[in-house]
């Protein structure tokens, strides 16, 4: 297995058809989909059963919040590389071939991330100083973090934080690994349908 991809959800079982349906239809077939479900009671195990692609990996546990499911995917991760996506986001077909190529053609390098564009203009609240909003173009979006397995290893995952998890995990890669930020190209498509869930409240403050 050559990539894996974590999806971390809780409860968005109206978006997941979308997200799901965006991995399965990439160009670029040697990949993993780990489903990890935190928590949820909105029947998105059923609707996960629906799927019959055995790419497909689904893992219940106890609702955690976002960084442990994350943690919990990459330790099932059997790819070489992983990465991520968000249950209200979705890949255009060309994005998982796009890193990947990306990657090798830069062999120094350990971690990227970037490489999204969202519908609208969207403002966030600034990490560094919360009383400040600034672009989400401006952040660090975990979401598009595509990088070598031991990466996530041996910086033990995610920690999970009040906010800011993405840019923490970011902050810590820099300085033991090669890290880069890919503008493009833009195959990452970044959404905010659903203000109310907690994955929701996460992604807002994730930004430097």
């Amino acid at each position: 297995m050559l990539i894996s991809v974590i999806l971390a959800t809780y409860n968005r079982k109206h978006l997941l058809p979308r997200c799901i349906e965006s991995v399965l239809a990439q160009d670029f077939n040697d990949f993993e989909l780990i489903i990890v479900d935190d928590g949820s009671i909105d029947h998105t195990a059923h609707l996960i059963k629906n799927y019959s692609d055995p790419r497909i990996k689904y893992i219940y546990a106890e609702h955690r919040r976002q960084a442990y499911a994350k943690n919990l995917g990459i330790q099932f991760a059997s790819g070489t590389w992983v990465t991520f996506i968000d249950s209200d986001d979705y890949y255009l077909p060309n994005h998982l071939r796009s890193r990947l190529e990306f990657m090798q053609a830069n062999p120094h390098l350990d971690l990227i991330m970037g490489g999204f564009e969202t519908p609208e203009k969207m403002l966030v609240v600034d990490y560094y100083d919360p009383s400040q909003m600034i672009s989400i173009e401006s952040c660090v979006v975990g979401a598009t973090f595509f990088g070598r397995k031991e990466v996530f290893l041996k910086l033990q995952g995610f920690q999970s934080l009040l906010y800011g998890e993405d840019t923490e995990f970011w902050q810590r890669a820099e300085k033991n690994f090669s890290t880069q930020k890919a503008v493009l190209p833009k195959t990452y498509i970044y959404s905010q349908d659903d203000l109310s869930s907690i994955t929701q409240r996460e992604k807002q403050h994730s930004c430097s």
